[in-house]
């Protein structure tokens, strides 16, 4: 199992589309996402649960990733927030 908390920097929050990417990316993994915010855990790889959560701009949540591609898919995820879900090719 791997953790990191990461903050949702873009202007507008984790809206719809960089919602969409952020399950897009977490789905190519094996390893299981819960995402942690507000005392909610959420299936990272749901739509709808990422959605539920409406983290705003400056919104802190924890990352966790458990199976056998854990650690990279810890990476490419934690760096969709560092480049604000500014698309990129992973």
């Amino acid at each position: 199992m791997v953790k990191k908390v990461v903050e949702v920097k873009n202007e507008a929050g984790l809206h719809a589309r960089p919602a969409s990417v952020l399950v897009k990316t977490a789905s190519r993994f094996k390893a299981d996402f819960t995402i942690k915010m507000y005392g909610y855990a959420v299936n990272g790889k749901s739509i709808l649960g990422v959605m539920t959560l409406a983290a705003e701009h400056g919104a802190e949540m924890e990352l966790i990733f458990e199976g056998e591609d854990e650690q990279e898919a810890l990476e490419q995820v934690a760096a969709l927030f560092e480049n604000k879900f500014h698309h990129q090719q992973l």
